[in-house]
């Protein structure tokens, strides 16, 4: 039956459940944390249904829409469902480098994110076989200008498609291709970044387990008065006791001449986040001050109740204030250390190394020289919604805000940076060549939040050596979080399925025993860690679920792929 009564479509089109802005917090986390659906095409004409109603349509009308906003007479009737998100969805590519396009998509379908690819595309596409719909997305995802969600119906293997109006729209705003991009590229990371000896690789010591020394634990409240804003701190540092047998003269010459170790953390968690890490470097014989974000902490967060655009999220402000809380504090942990008391002579605030964790990881990049490029940034933010999109990929554009057209917030103190899962994008533009000192990256192959291509290969391949890139071929935003806390933030959640618990012990482990090796390089100490910054290391602690890699370099088969699309 063809739908002829405006006013009974229009009722019907009310259980569509197309998401509108405003949306609650809730709702975008649901949105947001859906994985990614590749839709696919082949044909000329198709048949939407609503409910009992169906209306033919040339794709090619759907093409003009996705062009120009237009719609034809035969779409005059789908209105009020042909928003400007579905265009934006319409327009979405998935880039993928042609070379290895078939092994890619294969690897993909076979993957637990291809098979509900292909579930929801049995719903959206009623009368069609999985054989139809796997043609049609191998056939669409070879097309030199990647594959889209029209290109996907133009690859479908028959003359006229019928397709589910209400599961169409919902997949077409779920259609991620940042994270699908990162996704597909997981079987090439795994074969091109492995180690290519079987030599099994034997320390004499592991910096993974943890030291002898025990940690001793202070909160402080450092207050900025100029700036108005409290910054609680957790320093872990060796215990002075009778036990360690030296005088603790000797042991502050010894903290002294450790680098200090700065841990920032991401949005909506706070400075207990990483403390497993904070106590495995203590108990190693580094200071660490773990500093918790008042303006983009758990309880900023959770404050929330709806969003219009990112920067009611995340303050636009937070992107300055967060690298001016790790220079406040070394300005306060300095002062201390001349200070006669526990903490005299244990803050090595001249030499200094920053971790960060996702927006955490921002800061650290930021810190370390990153040059944040808001005239490039607002240029890619332009008419930004969070629909189809991963939460880092939207969140940035809150810091389009700011009146800035460049920012520089390099604090020379600090000589080397550990960003995981840092968020990237677009924020640094190409100024990350600009960055001087040793950087390491972690990038999760799963992670919806920060996808990998666009907030860490891309990133790295900007920085100068040294550089080191740590890779979880399945890793996820959280995999590295310590579960006895993460509980307790706003991080745990509804962005996707996250991998955790003892199947990602083996990453926390492994990010453990790198981290240490690499702080340690700004140390005497540098050539006797220097064996744990190498593939081998970290291949040593690889599962068959979660393959790690570290590497120092992409190769060019990786490189090429990760320019593919490149914004």
């Amino acid at each position: 039956m063809k739908y002829k009564h405006r006013r009974h479509f229009q009722s019907l089109i009310k259980g569509i459940g197309i998401p509108s802005i405003p949306l609650s917090l809730s709702s975008l986390t649901l949105i947001l944390g859906c994985g990614a659906v590749v839709p696919a095409i082949a044909a000329e004409r198709v048949t939407l249904r609503l409910g009992p109603f169906e209306q033919a349509i040339a794709i090619s009308d759907l093409e003009q829409f996705a062009k120009t906003g237009e719609l034809s007479s035969n779409l005059q009737l789908y209105a009020p469902v042909l928003t400007s998100q579905v265009r934006e969805a319409l327009n979405r590519r998935l880039q993928i480098d042609p070379n290895v396009a078939d092994k890619l998509i294969e690897d993909v379908l076979r993957s637990p994110t291809g098979k509900q690819l292909i579930r929801s595309l049995e719903v959206a596409l009623p009368n069609s076989s999985i054989e139809q719909l796997q043609a049609a997305v191998s056939l669409a995802a070879r097309q030199a200008n990647g594959l889209s969600l029209v290109g996907f119906l133009r690859a479908y293997p028959e003359e006229n498609i019928t397709l589910d109006a209400s599961s169409a729209i919902t997949l077409a705003l779920q259609f991620n291709p940042s994270y699908l991009q990162s996704q597909a590229l997981s079987p090439l990371l795994e074969s091109e970044l492995a180690v290519k000896s079987n030599t099994p690789f034997k320390p004499a010591f592991d910096p993974a387990v943890p030291g002898s020394q025990t940690v001793q634990q202070q909160t402080l409240f450092l207050q900025d008065r100029q700036r108005h804003r409290t910054i609680p701190v957790d320093l872990y540092f060796p215990k002075q006791a009778e036990t360690l047998r030296f005088p603790i003269s000797r042991l502050r010459e010894a903290l002294s001449r450790q680098p200090l170790v700065v841990i920032s953390h991401g949005f909506g968690a706070d400075r207990k986040f990483f403390a497993y890490l904070a106590r495995h470097l203590a108990s190693n014989g580094l200071t660490v001050a773990a500093l918790e974000h008042p303006g983009s902490n758990a309880k900023r967060s959770l404050s929330v109740s709806s969003v219009n655009n990112p920067s009611e999220l995340l303050p636009a402000t937070e992107f300055v204030t967060r690298p001016l809380d790790v220079s406040f504090v070394l300005d306060e942990l300095a002062k201390l250390n001349q200070q006669p008391g526990l903490l005299q002579g244990k803050l090595n605030t001249q030499q200094v190394s920053v971790i960060g964790h996702s927006l955490g990881g921002y800061t650290a990049l930021a810190l370390a020289g990153g040059e944040v490029n808001l005239a490039e940034l607002r240029q890619f933010c332009k008419n930004s919604t969070p629909i189809g999109q991963a939460l880092g990929d939207w969140l940035q554009c809150a810091a389009t805000d700011l009146p800035e057209r460049k920012l520089q917030q390099r604090d020379q103190r600090v000589k080397s940076a550990i960003a995981l899962n840092p968020l990237v994008g677009n924020l640094f533009g190409k100024s990350l060549t600009q960055v001087t000192i040793p950087v390491l990256l972690l990038a999760g192959t799963e992670d919806t939040i920060t996808p990998a291509i666009n907030h860490q290969l891309r990133p790295f391949t900007q920085l100068r050596s040294p550089k080191y890139l740590l890779t979880a071929i399945g890793g996820t935003h959280l995999s590295i979080s310590d579960s006895a806390n993460v509980a307790s933030t706003n991080n745990q959640s509804t962005f996707g399925k996250e991998r955790q618990g003892e199947e990602t012990k083996a990453l926390r482990q492994l990010v453990q025993g790198v981290s240490l090796a690499f702080i340690k390089q700004l140390t005497p100490e540098a050539k006797t860690y220097a064996p744990f910054l190498t593939s081998a290391y970290a291949q040593s602690f690889s599962t068959s679920q979660l393959p790690l890699r570290l590497n120092t370099q992409l190769p060019a088969s990786i490189s090429s792929w990760v320019e593919v699309g490149k914004p």
